[in-house]
Order: structure tokens, then sequence, then C-alpha cells
């Protein structure tokens, strides 16, 4: 499972957990969330180092890879060259008509 799912999934159920238990306290929603949400983010900080730090790898790994794939580019210009080579473009004409067209 990718880092990004698990902290993710890590900080939004201990919001959940936090928002529930302050809603059953009888707390304003609006003030619930806000607290629950400064919460979550302190324990997750605090306790999710190692999740955070996956996250924050990926983050690396993704931003340091080049952004144009030289393989990929080398594989699009052969492909171009098949269709020319396959006899596509063998079956029209200099003006532009195709084999029996005429041009009027």
């Amino acid at each position: 499972m990718s880092p990004w799912i698990k902290y993710s999934v890590v900080r939004l159920g201990l919001f959940a957990l936090t928002l529930g238990l302050l809603l059953g306290a009888g707390m304003w929603w609006w003030l619930a969330a806000v607290v629950a949400s400064i919460i979550a983010m302190t324990v997750s900080y605090i306790f999710f180092a190692s999740l955070r730090d996956a996250v924050a790898l990926d983050v690396h790994s993704r931003r340091t890879q080049p952004a144009v794939d030289t393989d990929a580019v080398a594989e699009d210009g052969t492909h171009e060259d098949d269709t020319y080579e396959n006899g596509a473009a063998e079956d029209s004409n200099a003006d532009g008509t195709t084999a029996g067209e005429t041009r009027p």
C-alpha cells in the first residue's frame, strides 16, 4: 500500500474518532471540527513520524525522476516511422488525392 494512502487513512481516522468523541460530549459542531483537526494534526505529527517520512521520501523520489522518458520518446518516433514503412502513405498521390481519385 502506498505511504500516501496509509498516512491519509490514519489522519482521517484520527480526525473522525476525535470529532465523534467531541460531538458526543456535546460540543458545537464547528468548534468540535476545529479542535479535532488540531488534535489530529498534533498527534499525527508526534506519533506517526515514520509514515510522514515515508511520504516525504516518496515525494522526493517522484520529484527526482526525469521529466521526459527518453525511451518512450524514442519509441514514439519509431512508431511514426512504421506508419510509412507499412504502406499507409503509399496510397496517396503527390497532389494529395488517393488512388483512383481525381481532383476537380
